[in-house]
């Protein structure tokens, strides 16, 4: 990327540096918005080049607190195409430092500046001192299992209608966090699984066995929305120990909606 860019928002420029460079990407010290918006920009991406990403623990994982973003990010993490790093020293500026250039990114509010330099000395510079940096740094470790691997297990341990609901309440919301902007991962999975009628046990066994959540905060998840009226329990007996809870959908409003509006009304009970 040889000259400045002024686009509308940060993800048109991520777009333009990462078609623009053949090598791999340092991003150094990004807003929360940038640090999201490059790993959804890297998703969608045919040929993405490597990243190296330097961000302040904090800003880390206050986005990977996002379910959508950290199982994304997972994936990348998983195929080569993304490596975190925690950056100590963290300074003003935030940039993106590829083979032939630097871009320092700045937020104008209603626009996103790159302001571009391929000086070659600076750019030696600049890479040396970060590259230093990244050997340095501690590796930021991600705790959320990667998309691929959570719609796969659920398709193949639960059921395809359930994963398909899944996917579909995931696709209607811009977050997945649970602190009312957007409902979190075990919460979505108890709707899932209720509105197909699959038993507690299994979703909850599936969700700890590939690191979404424990079994008592599935059960935990799982009272209080019952005690919302978001679903209702009914006892299945089984030949040997305790009978099993089956899940259903318990307020009738949530019953007769498609998985791409179940979200919307569940968040909407629960403000009510």
């Amino acid at each position: 990327m040889r000259s400045n860019l002024l686009e509308d928002d940060v993800r048109t420029v991520l777009s333009e540096a990462l078609d623009s460079e053949d090598g791999s990407l340092t991003v150094v010290n990004p807003s929360r918005e940038t640090l999201s918006e490059l790993v959804s920009v890297l998703d969608e991406h045919e040929e993405p080049p490597a990243v190296r990403l330097l961000a302040e623990d904090r800003a880390l994982k206050d986005e990977m607190g996002d379910f959508i973003v950290a199982s994304t990010a997972a994936d990348l993490v998983e195929a080569d195409v993304l490596e975190l790093k925690i950056l100590e020293d963290v300074p003003n500026h935030s940039l993106l430092i590829g083979s032939e250039s630097v871009v320092s990114l700045i937020d104008a509010g209603d626009a996103v500046a790159g302001l571009t330099s391929d000086e070659d000395a600076f750019l030696d510079d600049i890479s040396s001192f970060y590259d230093d940096e990244w050997d340095r740094a501690d590796s930021y470790s991600l705790r959320t299992p990667a998309m691929s691997r959570v719609m796969d297990t659920l398709e193949s341990d639960i059921g395809p209608e359930t994963a398909a609901d899944f996917e579909g309440v995931l696709a209607s919301l811009q977050t997945a966090r649970g602190d009312g902007d957007g409902l979190d991962e075990v919460t979505i999975s108890l709707l899932v699984a209720a509105k197909n009628g699959e038993l507690l046990y299994d979703i909850s066994k599936w969700g700890e066995d590939i690191g979404l959540a424990s079994k008592a905060t599935f059960s935990r998840t799982k009272t209080t929305l019952e005690d919302m009226g978001l679903i209702d329990t009914e006892k299945v007996p089984i030949d040997v120990g305790r009978p099993r809870l089956r899940l259903m959908l318990g307020d009738e409003r949530l019953q007769s909606v498609d998985s791409d509006e179940l979200a919307s009304v569940a968040q909407g009970i629960i403000a009510s």
